[in-house]
Order: structure tokens, then sequence, then C-alpha cells
């Protein structure tokens, strides 16, 4: 297969953003971390989380030094460090979900380096072999992406890179060239975390995305209510949630940790209904 043709082939992804198309429906991306509150409670928790509504996964590779993070996925991140939770790990509990969700997207989002220390060939043939659909790497710049980029279309998986809105408008075109699966849109200068309200001028910065790539586009960052997703089904194909969920999950204890999600996730499933037009 060469690379070209691996990244024409309409994939999970695609699919799922069709699907949320025909369904006037603003598509719900849960992010967790694999290994919080463990690694047994993550292969239950992303069966629950779909359940309950999630279109599509992020399964968070723990680091120890998280750029982008606020406390609640650095605590997250932490304790599954502290499990002994590597990147291998994420890949095996990427390779169950798949045998259990075979129609769901689930992307690897984590940081460069301990993809570099796996080799960047290896960890895309052994992504791909695991049953993950894209990688997220929120400290790897479009300039900088090319032996992950190159590997990842010879093994037919998606890149999403992140913009923010201090993002310039070359950098913006930049990652409309080379990005694949859809586009990620910090919502908010800053790091994760659940926050009460988005910014007033969400709007205009989706609009400048918009003009550079024909990607749907996920707002994340500050996502935390169906309000919030409401919102953003106004202006944007998918909202992400991550810190809300986490937070409910951390609240709620191990013993009640997928009812917490479920619920969690059901609540902001609720403001999923769309009427945008674009």
């Amino acid at each position: 297969m060469t690379p070209v043709k691996a990244e024409r082939q309409e994939g999970r992804i695609e699919r799922r953003f069709a699907e949320l198309k025909a369904e006037g429906r603003t598509g719900l991306i849960a992010y967790l971390t694999v290994g919080f509150p463990s690694v047994e409670a993550t292969l239950q928790l992303v069966p629950a989380v779909v359940e309950a509504g999630a279109d599509m996964i992020e399964l968070g590779v723990p680091f120890s030094d998280p750029l982008a993070d606020g406390a609640t996925v650095q605590r997250a991140s932490q304790a599954a460090l502290a499990q002994k939770v590597t990147l291998e790990t994420c890949l095996q509990v990427c390779a169950r979900l798949r045998q259990r969700l075979p129609l769901v997207p689930l992307l690897l989002m984590g940081y460069y380096n301990p993809i570099l220390a796996l080799g960047v060939e290896r960890f895309a043939q052994k992504a791909r072999e695991a049953g993950a659909d894209g990688v997220i790497v929120p400290d790897l710049p479009p300039e900088e992406a090319g032996p992950l980029l190159a590997a990842c279309r010879s093994h037919g998986l998606r890149v999403i890179f992140l913009l923010a809105p201090t993002s310039t408008d070359e950098r913006m075109e930049q990652v409309g060239r080379v990005a694949s699966g859809f586009i990620y849109c910090v919502s908010l200068t800053g790091v994760t975390g659940a926050r009460t309200a988005l910014p007033a001028d969400l709007s205009s910065f989706l609009s400048r995305v918009r003009r550079r790539s024909p990607l749907p586009l996920a707002v994340g960052f500050g996502v935390s209510s169906a309000e919030h997703v409401r919102t953003i089904g106004k202006h944007a194909e998918a909202a992400i949630v991550g810190s809300a969920l986490l937070n409910a999950i951390e609240q709620a204890g191990q013993g009640q940790a997928e009812q917490a999600a479920q619920a969690s996730i059901a609540a902001m499933a609720a403001g999923a209904q769309t009427t945008r037009s674009s």
C-alpha cells in the first residue's frame, strides 16, 4: 500500500463525520487517560462512554511533562505513570478496545518523546496493528512532523494537528496542507481544563480555520456542559471533552467511575443536536 492510497482511503473517522452530518448532530469526542484510574478501568470506561453518546475516543498516553495539559489531566497522567503505564501499554489497550468496538474511531493522543523513543516507523506500524485510526501529538508542529506524517500515511493513520486562537494565518495554512481526519481547534489560550464559559471570539477563530481547510473541525479545551456542546455545534462538527470527564471519574471514585462517566457524557450529549448548515 502506497502512502497516497492509504491517505485517500475512507476510514472510521471519515465515516463517523459523514454519519454525524447526515444525522444533523454535533460529534462528541471523549478523552480518557489510559491507566486512570487503572488499565482495567480504562477498558470498561471506554465502552461505557460510547454507550452514553461518545462518537470517538481519544486514548491519552500518560507523559511526565504534559505541557498542554492542566491539573486534571496531569493528575490522571501521574496516576497512570505510577502504575507503569507506557506507550506500549496504551497500544495494547487500543488493540483490546478495537476488538470490542469495531466501528468506533480510536485516536492515540500523546507527546512526541515516547514516539521517538519507540521509533516513528515502528510506532505507526504498531498503532495500525492495534486498530488505531489516528494520532494527536500536541507538541509536534507541522514543520517538524515530516517523519511522523510519512510513517502514518504509509500505514493509513490520520495525523490530527492542533490550532489555537493565537495561530498565525501561515501556521493555519501549513496545518491545512498536511492535516487529515479533522483539525483540533483549541478554544482558548492556556492549558486543558473545564471552564464555565467558552470564549466570545470562538466563531471568528473557527471561521479563520475553515477558510484554510475542508476538514471537519473539533473544538476542545474547556468543554464541560451541554450548552458548550450546543454552542460549538453552531460552528464546528465536533466537541472534545476531557477534563470535565476525568473530574467526574475522579470525584466518583473507582467503584462508581463507569456510572459517573456515563452521566457526564450523557449530559453533554444532550447538546449535540445542531442545525448548523455549513
